[in-house]
């Protein structure tokens, strides 16, 4: 199965060609730029140089959120795009288990996170079990200081990955930090995670994963306390 992998959530952007066997190629930047900019370009060199056509790709996973939200949107949209106009599978898989799947297999408690600001965390935890990474504890957006007791509670021994840096004084008190070299999320991993999963049956209705609401809602809620059975914001791409 030949896979192409997207994953724009965050800062860095990241493409990969691969199959059960081998990992093809992969391209990845982790510079300020606009996606929207940088992706086609990456995917087209992506194709030319692994020598393969689109009409070639059997399966198109994205890395679906948390994240920036412009971000998400951009991958997503591509992948559904291409996953509908060339008739292939489309799979969604968690950025948090993009970024702890760099981990190699352990007994530890994968902690990955992205930096929400204000003292808040995308994250969530994750285990090997048989081979496999699982979620332990579901992906979510909280204040790091709600979100570290019920790590400590778990009683395992814990492992951060991610945007360490703001919160290594907190971090560093209750488990261990991974080394900078396993920060970036790589589509190389995002591919064979996908490669587990079990392909979406609407490529329509798919949509991001946010877990928080934009500050465009935010602000409408604000304005508009008594409707609370509202419609979505953010609508379906």
């Amino acid at each position: 199965m030949l896979v192409l992998a997207i994953d724009t959530s965050n800062q860095a952007l990241t493409v990969a060609l691969a199959t059960e066997q081998q990992l093809l190629g992969e391209v990845t930047l982790n510079v300020k730029q606009t996606h929207s900019d940088g992706l086609m370009p990456a995917l087209e060199y992506l194709l030319t140089a692994t020598k393969r056509q689109p009409k070639d790709i059997e399966r198109v996973v994205v890395a679906q959120g948390p994240g920036s939200y412009t971000g998400i949107r951009i991958a997503v949209t591509t992948a559904k795009t291409l996953a509908w106009t060339l008739n292939k599978q489309l799979v969604g898989i968690s950025s948090l288990a993009v970024l702890a799947s760099n981990l190699p297999a352990s007994d530890q408690l994968i902690v990955p996170l992205f930096d929400a600001r204000r003292q808040a965390v995308f994250t969530g935890a994750y285990q090997w079990q048989n081979g496999r990474l699982v979620s332990v504890l579901a992906d979510r957006h909280v204040a790091l200081a709600e979100w570290l007791p019920k790590l400590v509670a778990t009683k395992q021994s814990l492992l951060f990955v991610g945007d360490t840096a703001a919160f290594s004084e907190q971090l560093s008190q209750v488990g261990t930090i991974a080394t900078v070299n396993f920060a970036l999320p790589h589509a190389g991993q995002l591919a064979q995670l996908g490669m587990q999963a079990t392909p979406v049956e609407d490529i329509h209705g798919f949509v991001p994963t946010y877990l928080r609401m934009t500050e465009a809602e935010t602000n409408w809620l604000k304005q508009h306390p008594d409707n609370e059975g509202h419609e979505p914001y953010v609508e379906e791409i």
